[in-house]
């Protein structure tokens, strides 16, 4: 694997408060404090300086800010965060945790290939559905569904969001969360899904959206759908939100899975939610639902035909209307080490690149859409402390620009 026998552990803990950053500095650094003999703090002005500082990495302009006291406070200025937020956009990070009880884990930097130690905020168990978009990751408690979280994993600052209406306890819940990228408000979803009593076949179902500038949830549907049952996939792509659904006995036999688009700026009524009903591509063990530049993106495990339990590749495709596209199919020599059950991988992504981890082993593979390139990330520094240990996480875009 690409970069197995080296790998740079960092450590990142962003302030508790804008302009308070702990050290940051990398391995090795120590030893070449007196590199340059002219300060660049004596030479640029305050704009320049913010200009450059803008265009680094993350990670470099979170060690800025322990350079100095100047540099600190340039990095935590509006007009530095304003100038960030039209720089050239930073490439997703990757969060990689294991199922145990703390929020710890690895932060993946794909631009400096370097994995951080990283602790994610608000929660104290790693037992949450997670959604991200823009810069902001929503938390939202598996065992107590009424726990919503909104935060920025770099800048730490959390909201606690009301519990969503509907039902009190259900079977299934699919989280998403979309950041207008002009207001920086965002909206949060939840579709809720409850087997009808004493009948596997009908399904309760119902969507939730709260909005960040009225602070308030509203239902915008409910209905019972027959043979299918929502499940825990969704996302939200241009004012649409899709999520997997799930035959339960009324689907066609070779079809386990299909999607369904919801647009939030209609409001579409009851009973007519089966009518935005779009078929998967070919016969799925598992989907992945992800925004990419406002586009769906699935990736998706590829079934056996006389084994549909049984996963035979991992493949990746677009929504064109109602047309999926084949983008890419995961060469068999990164497929090898998956596994062969139905369910065997996490996968997230946003702007140009995907990131594919089985749940067995703490390897990541990343690939870039646009250049059609698959590689192995960097070692995880995370190990495997038993045979049955499992590993997920999610990616995030890190920015300094967005508050929840």
């Amino acid at each position: 694997m690409e970069g197995e026998t080296s790998w740079v552990c960092h450590c990142l803990d962003m302030g508790r408060h804008s302009g308070e950053f702990d050290s940051f500095l990398e391995l090795g650094d120590e030893g070449n404090k007196e590199v340059m003999t002219v300060s660049l703090d004596l030479i640029l002005p305050d704009d320049l300086l913010e200009r450059i500082l803008a265009y680094l990495p993350i990670a470099s302009i979170l060690r800025a800010g322990c350079v100095c006291k100047r540099w600190n406070e340039i990095i935590s200025s509006r007009r530095f965060l304003w100038n960030f937020s039209h720089a050239l956009s930073q490439k997703p990070w990757y969060f990689m945790f294991t199922s145990s009880d703390e929020p710890n884990g690895y932060a993946y930097d794909p631009i400096l290939r370097k994995w951080y130690r990283f602790k994610l905020p608000c929660i104290e168990t790693s037992n949450f559905f997670i959604a991200s978009s823009c810069g902001l990751v929503c938390f939202m408690g598996i065992d107590a569904r009424s726990e919503l979280y909104v935060c920025n994993p770099i800048t730490k600052r959390c909201k606690k969001l009301e519990e969503p209406p509907g039902l009190k306890s259900c079977d299934y819940s699919a989280l998403a969360i979309s950041v207008n990228r002009t207001s920086l408000n965002y909206n949060v979803s939840v579709v809720k899904s409850k087997q009808v009593p004493g009948n596997f076949f009908q399904w309760d179902l119902s969507i939730h959206i709260y909005d960040s500038d009225t602070m308030m949830w509203t239902t915008y549907l409910t209905e019972v759908l027959t043979g299918w049952r929502a499940g825990d996939e969704s996302v939200i792509c241009d004012g649409v939100l899709y999520f997997l659904i799930y035959s339960t006995g009324g689907g066609f036999p070779d079809n386990r899975h299909g999607l369904i688009a919801y647009n939030l700026s209609s409001k579409v009524g009851h009973g007519l939610l089966t009518r935005s009903f779009i078929a998967v591509p070919c016969s799925l063990t598992c989907g992945r639902l992800m925004n990419l530049k406002e586009k769906l993106v699935m990736v998706g495990g590829i079934g056996k035909q006389d084994r549909l339990d049984i996963i035979k590749g991992i493949g990746i495709w677009t929504l064109e209307g109602k047309e999926w596209q084949e983008i890419a199919r995961m060469p068999q020599k990164y497929f090898q080490g998956f596994g062969e059950f139905d369910d065997v991988f996490a996968s997230s992504g946003t702007e140009e690149l995907i990131y594919i981890q089985s749940y067995g082993a703490p390897a990541l593979l990343v690939f870039d859409i646009n250049q059609k390139h698959w590689r192995w990330s960097q070692k995880c520094p995370v190990t495997k402390r038993f045979p049955l240990q499992l590993f997920t996480g999610f990616c995030f875009e890190p920015r300094l620009d967005v508050a929840a």
